[in-house]
């Protein structure tokens, strides 16, 4: 008597049988040889990509492979269409769950890797980034498993699209501050440590939260912005300098002689050329002022620190002192003159006035 099972004897099942355990039994061997090669290959390496395909492949499960293969094994039987129907659905869930599973793997590994780094005052930030993409990557997977079971799933959308705009309206302020942190966090217009100037506000980062930004000022104080308003705000970045442009005024008194007035640009040039990390650009007389005669100067420094710009301006402003005084070329001081009128003039007494004759009067 012949066996028959579901319209197939057991030569049949025998043959699905061996292809499903043939194809898990060399995907199983694949999956090995491909992770030995990946973690040989992670040790000789430092980049990333090897260490993400051999997390991935650790994350693969033998009940994955088993449902692919006893879909490709159920080739060789004589099924209905809704057998075939039911085991195909069954392989694609299968296949999206893995898909899903590789991409937890690799958020996963993404913010362990940054974590790690030690930038704790981001941490939370990468965290939350981390677990809003986890999550979305977990709802559409869920979603397409639904639909893949034949789940009307459009009304699902709509109700969660509904549900979501109703949430970010009541929250919009939180979320925008929340955006504004992942803004900050991936475009990195300023780092901890970071001197920026905001506004009238200077000082150093000290903190970049999920809602609000802290400073250091200048006078010890903690000033703290919300990210939303830190973004809408001109922000400039000190700490990314390169080079420092200094301009300044020198005022010479009126009475300097046309030879040493014309001989002052080389001797700015000479003093500014001969400091440190300075770079002359320009000495010029660029105008007669109300008291002085006025010299424009212009160098740049070669360094975006603040205390050797201030040391180097010191050391500048202090020769061109020594020169002036050596060339005996006077500085000029504010100053207004006061005439007073002649004393004797004014003692002399003033002449009669005389009446006009009587034939001029009215």
């Amino acid at each position: 008597m012949d066996f028959t099972f579901l319209n197939n004897d057991l030569e049949s099942w025998a043959i699905a049988v061996a292809i499903t355990l043939g194809i898990t039994l060399a995907l199983h061997w694949l999956r090995r040889f491909v992770l030995h090669k990946m973690q040989a290959l992670s040790r000789r390496t430092d980049t990333i990509a090897d260490d993400l395909v051999a997390k991935m492949l650790r994350k693969t499960y033998i009940v994955g492979m088993l449902a692919v293969s006893a879909y490709l094994g159920g080739l060789a039987l004589e099924l209905t269409d809704k057998q075939r129907l039911i085991t195909s659905r069954v392989a694609i869930t299968a296949l999206i769950l893995q898909l899903a599973i590789w991409g937890d793997t690799l958020l996963r590994a993404w913010r362990d890797r940054y974590l790690a780094n030690g930038d704790s005052p981001r941490k939370s930030s990468r965290t939350v980034v981390c677990f809003l993409l986890r999550l979305a990557l977990w709802v559409i997977a869920f979603l397409m498993v639904l639909d893949n079971f034949g789940f009307n799933i459009t009304t699902l959308v709509a109700s969660l699209g509904i549900g979501g705009i109703a949430v970010a309206l009541a929250v919009q302020n939180i979320l925008g501050d929340l955006f504004a942190s992942l803004s900050i966090m991936l475009d990195k217009p300023f780092e901890i440590g970071d001197f920026i100037i905001v506004g009238d506000v200077l000082g150093s980062v000290e903190h970049i939260g999920l809602k609000t930004t802290r400073l250091r000022g200048l006078g010890g104080e903690q000033v703290i912005f919300s990210n939303g308003d830190l973004l809408k705000s001109r922000i400039h970045n000190h700490k990314r300098m390169e080079t420092r442009r200094v301009a300044f005024v020198l005022r010479v008194a009126y009475g300097t002689s046309e030879q040493q007035l014309a001989r002052i640009p080389d001797l700015i040039r000479e003093v500014v050329t001969s400091a440190p990390s300075a770079a002359f650009e320009r000495a010029h007389f660029f105008n007669y002022g109300e008291w002085s005669l006025n010299f424009e100067v212009v160098y740049h420094f070669q360094s975006p620190d603040y205390i050797k710009h201030m040391d180097t301006q010191q050391a500048i402003l202090l020769e061109i002192y020594r020169r002036f005084e050596r060339e005996q070329i006077r500085f000029a001081h504010p100053l207004s003159i006061v005439r007073l009128a002649d004393q004797d003039a004014a003692q002399r007494p003033h002449p009669a006035v005389v009446p006009p004759p009587a034939s001029f009067r009215h």
